[in-house]
């Protein structure tokens, strides 16, 4: 096995103020400018995106909320003249899925500590060339699962390392979305949804398996070992409707982890987000419970309670996100967290670690699904080696 520099718990110099090159000035890269006018000690240098109506957009943005306007480029190969400028120290990924790890590894060859959207990847080879990129350059490979920062991961989080739920031993996250509407057209969006709903697996895992791994610890006692996964084909394989996933992963410790992706069917929004243990139980979705030997609460009984206990350095962000009236706390907080951790020098929330094995989940999905859910390996990407047969 060759030798390997872990970037667990990574730690680098600390940046005084983060100088940020975004990628993308899509829908995504809009939302990302316009959150960041509520984050302290950074500077956008720069804006790159093929789409001179997208470029000229965020630019508007900027003017509007009466920000520095960066360097902006539409040529195709402006992300890698961007990765290699001296005067960027994180560059922030919004682009088609397709290209998130390229344009990653690219930035990391190039000195650059990345952000970069969900999924990271979307096989297993290409998480294992983040691993081994961040890990030759040294550099953090941040995946912005702002689901991570959501007030009921954080405080069943707080929740879990003070003992309230006991042992886990059961965890359901989900991403129930009905996307039908957005099938129509021509466009590069339907398009998206369309194969998204046409994947056999689970196209869209990080939001649900996101904050169980940061609760069951995963790296730190804990990790995915395999999954057995199976989708619906009751409306026909050639229907782009009815094609729900629902993978069943299992842990080293023997923690049990449902997932499940439905984006076809007229479900209400729901991420479920359900945790069972010795002593409590707990769950978001449709509506806030918690049980213990108290008693049952629901609705905003449990959440009124959930949030009284609650009180980390991440949930204050959120709290504080909530009672400044941004568009979406979680997202502040994920933001607030991400850039504190590179002024400071501390080791991210969300490394390369975790982005491999939360995005890994949609090939592997899909790959036990054709198989009639037989079941896969997960690999360690911390650890160990690939699987043989993902070799």
């Amino acid at each position: 096995m060759q030798h390997r520099s872990s970037v667990f718990e990574l730690t680098c110099a600390p940046i005084p103020t983060v100088r940020i090159g975004l990628v993308g000035a899509g829908q995504r890269g809009r939302a990302t400018l316009s959150r960041y006018a509520y984050v302290e000690g950074v500077e956008f240098r720069a804006v790159v995106d093929p789409d001179p109506t997208a470029v000229a957009s965020v630019l508007e943005l900027l003017r509007e909320q009466r920000r520095p306007l960066p360097k902006t480029s539409t040529s195709a190969e402006a992300w890698r003249e961007l990765c290699r400028r001296e005067d960027i120290d994180l560059i922030y990924i919004c682009t088609d899925w397709s290209n998130h790890a390229t344009m990653a590894v690219e930035a990391m060859r190039c000195g650059k500590h990345v952000a970069v959207e969900v999924p990271a990847a979307t096989t297993v080879a290409d998480c294992w060339e983040l691993v081994r990129t961040a890990e030759a350059t040294q550099r953090h490979c941040f995946m912005t699962e702002n689901c991570c920062y959501d007030w009921f991961a954080l405080a069943t989080l707080d929740m879990h390392r003070r003992g309230v739920f006991g042992t886990i031993t059961h965890c359901e996250g989900a991403y129930l979305h009905d996307w039908s509407a957005l099938f129509g057209g021509d466009n590069a969006a339907a398009a998206f949804y369309r194969a998204g709903c046409r994947h056999g697996g689970n196209p869209y895992p990080t939001h649900a398996i996101g904050p169980i791994a940061q609760l069951l610890g995963f790296h730190r006692g804990d990790r995915m070992v395999r999954l057995s996964s199976v989708t619906g084909m009751a409306a026909g394989r050639d229907s782009l409707l009815g094609h729900a996933n629902h993978t069943l992963i299992t842990t080293e410790r023997g923690v049990t982890i449902l997932l499940q992706f439905d984006g076809t069917t007229p479900r209400p929004y729901s991420r479920i987000q359900g945790i069972s243990g010795t002593k409590a139980f707990a769950q978001k979705y449709p509506l806030p419970l918690f049980q213990n030997a108290d008693g049952l609460r629901e609705g905003e009984a449990a959440e009124n309670f959930l949030h009284s206990v609650a009180d980390s350095p991440a949930y204050r962000l959120w709290r504080e996100g909530a009672a400044r009236g941004v568009p979406n706390a979680m997202n502040y907080a994920m933001d607030c967290r991400l850039i504190h951790c590179l002024r400071r020098g501390l080791p991210l929330d969300i490394d390369v670690y975790d982005a491999a094995e939360w995005s890994c989940l949609a090939e592997l999905t899909r790959l036990s699904a054709q198989r009639g859910g037989t079941p896969v390996d997960i690999p360690d990407f911390l650890n160990g080696e690939m699987p043989p047969a993902q070799r």
